[in-house]
C-alpha cells in the first residue's frame, strides 16, 4: 500500500542525512515545514525557521567529523502522514528517535522530531 511512498521516505531521509554530515543547516530547513515541533521529556516547543538554522547550526557545527548510522522504520499514518522511528548512533552515542514528515504537493516535509533527554 505504502510501497512507493516508503521508498520516496527513505530517500528524502538520506538526503538529510548527507545535509547534516555536511553541515548544510539552509538547505535542511528547505526540507521543514515551519513552524516545526520539538518534543523531548516533559517539555514541547514551535519553533521558526530562524530558530531552527540556530539550534541545528550549533549541534552540527558546521559539518566535518559527523559520523552517522541508523536503521529506520516509517509508521504511515496515511499517504500523506509518516512517522520515523530512527535507531542509531550518532559519533559513537547511541541514539533513538522519531521524526513526523507531512506530504505537502508531491514532497516531503520535517515536521515534528521527538526525543528523550533533552529536558
Amino acid at each position: 500500500m505504502y510501497g512507493m511512498s516508503y521508498d520516496e521516505v527513505m530517500q528524502w531521509f538520506a538526503k538529510w542525512d548527507e545535509l547534516a554530515v555536511k553541515g548544510e543547516v539552509e538547505q535542511m530547513a528547505d526540507m521543514a515545514l515551519f513552524p516545526i515541533n520539538t518534543v523531548t521529556d516533559g517539555s514541547a516547543t514551535s519553533w521558526d525557521r530562524e530558530r531552527f538554522l540556530k539550534e541545528m547550526g550549533a549541534q552540527l557545527g558546521g559539518g566535518g567529523e559527523v559520523k552517522m548510522e541508523s536503521v529506520r522504520t516509517p509508521h504511515f499514518i496515511n499517504d500523506n502522514l509518516v512517522f520515523v522511528i530512527t535507531d542509531g548512533t550518532i559519533n559513537g552515542y547511541t541514539v533513538r528517535y522519531g521524526d513526523l514528515l507531512v506530504k505537502v504537493g508531491d514532497e516531503w516535509k520535517f515536521q515534528t522530531m521527538v526525543q528523550g533527554g533533552w529536558a
